[in-house]
């Protein structure tokens, strides 16, 4: 599969631990989400790509208020 950025073929897979948080002061209780994904790194031009496991998804969507979501959304 090539890179969806610079369309070559020089990707590595690695593990990962991550943290994913809501932002703002309203959600400095929030303890966040902890992921463990496999993620898809561009060799050439570093532009890296992850799947949420279905699990941690129901997570974010429950921790996240719709206004959020979308503002996050718009965001990028």
């Amino acid at each position: 599969m090539s890179c969806p950025a610079c369309r070559l073929d020089n990707q590595m897979e690695f593990s990962a631990e991550m943290m994913v948080h809501l932002g703002g002061i309203k959600n400095l209780d929030n303890s966040g989400v902890v992921l463990f994904p496999k993620v898809l790194v561009c060799m050439d031009c570093g532009f890296s790509q992850f799947t949420v496991q279905k699990a941690a998804l129901a997570m974010l969507a429950s921790d996240s208020p719709t206004s959020e979501r979308v503002k996050m959304a718009a965001a990028g």
